[in-house]
């Protein structure tokens, strides 16, 4: 496998749940550095909010309505794997 010193390897990691999407970071970074690869991350991205309108009754009381939101944090994770050259 040959592979130039600008290359990497990224991961783009999305979650509805912060505290698992830590997790999984941690876990992904535990196994890079047993190969001896260089990780830089986990690089936070803003997280997105979906909030979504909805009535609460479908015939009447269109003033009575309920908010529901959705978040999803997303990381990114960059791998400088070993530079092996094989002849």
């Amino acid at each position: 496998m040959n592979l130039a010193l600008n290359e990497k390897i990224r991961l783009k990691l999305e979650s509805f749940d912060h505290k698992l999407l830590d997790l999984s970071c941690k876990q992904i970074i535990e196994s890079i550095n047993a190969t001896q690869a260089k990780v830089v991350g986990p690089i936070p991205l803003p997280t997105k909010q979906r909030i979504y309108c909805v009535l609460r009754s479908p015939h009447v009381n269109k003033d009575s309505r309920e908010h529901f939101e959705i978040r999803i944090h997303k990381r990114i994770l960059d791998i400088y794997p070993q530079n092996i050259n094989q002849a």
